[in-house]
């Protein structure tokens, strides 16, 4: 469908361009904020377990899902063999194996059913969350505590102007970004020519 082409410039209303900046910068604030409070132990510790493991699988709802996808396709740019939980090409978890689950209320009912499957079969589980003291925070092997909003809307959660879960998958994002640079630059011979040799060319 095409759409028309504007026959102007969208001109802006008295204040638009302050209004935009200042928001930016709010929303900026409260991503700093959150990420100043993210481990850097636990970062290692995600490391340690994705190295180790024969295969990794990766499971997320909702907009917590599609920021979790972007860590598994960076991981596989950068070698790891991993699978999204869900898909038909999706093979069985295996012991040692290692899935990855992000929940930002830790209370997930798919999250959490898959994080027990997963840990029945022997494998080792990562949980990303909000809440470490929810379900699925104290049954998994790893929790990596995601500091941020959630739909739960705790007393105790950091307090942010946006949408509930947003401020929680910011963080999220800059955590797997951070880790995946972290991998990037201790792999020996790891370079940006063996990253775009695994990157997608049907396109």
């Amino acid at each position: 469908m095409c759409r028309p082409r504007l026959s102007s410039p969208a001109i802006l209303k008295p204040g638009v361009e302050f209004n935009f900046k200042q928001t930016i910068n709010q929303l900026l604030a409260e991503i700093t904020q959150s990420t100043s409070l993210l481990n850097p132990v636990a970062a290692e510790s995600l490391i340690q377990e994705l190295e180790s493991a024969p295969r990794i699988f990766g499971y997320g709802s909702g907009r917590s899902g599609f920021i979790l996808r972007t860590f598994c396709m960076r991981l596989m740019h950068l070698g790891f063999t991993i699978y999204y939980v869900g898909e038909t090409i999706t093979p069985r978890i295996q012991p040692q194996d290692l899935l990855l689950v992000v929940s930002g209320s830790g209370e997930t009912p798919q999250s959490r059913e898959l994080l027990r499957q997963a840990r029945s079969r022997g494998a080792r589980t990562v949980a990303f969350t909000a809440h470490p003291e929810s379900a699925i925070g104290q049954e998994a092997d790893l929790t990596v505590l995601i500091p941020g909003t959630t739909k739960l809307s705790l007393a105790y959660e950091l307090e942010s102007i946006q949408c509930p879960g947003s401020l929680f998958e910011q963080a999220a994002f800059l955590f797997f970004e951070t880790v995946i640079l972290m991998l990037y630059q201790r792999r020996p011979g790891r370079n940006r020519h063996d990253v775009l040799a695994r990157h997608a060319n049907l396109e």
